[in-house]
């Protein structure tokens, strides 16, 4: 939910868009469930996605802390 508030904070997608995607995420409790969002939602959150480099964020290394 975090990456969805932050694609809300950034106007990447709408108040109405950002309840229904998130609505359907806490329904669906599985990925087969979540796999099964309505198109029109898919592609909201998939270019939502894209405008934020979601996928680059995702082939980073993981940052190592301080402590170790």
């Amino acid at each position: 939910m975090q990456t969805l508030d932050e694609m809300l904070s950034r106007n990447l997608i709408s108040p109405a868009q950002h309840s229904e995607i998130g609505a359907w995420i806490a329904h669906a409790r599985t990925p087969e469930g979540i796999l099964a969002m309505p198109a029109s939602l898919w592609r909201t959150l998939e270019l939502a996605s894209v405008l934020m480099n979601v996928d680059a964020d995702l082939t980073q290394p993981p940052l190592m802390s301080e402590g170790g």
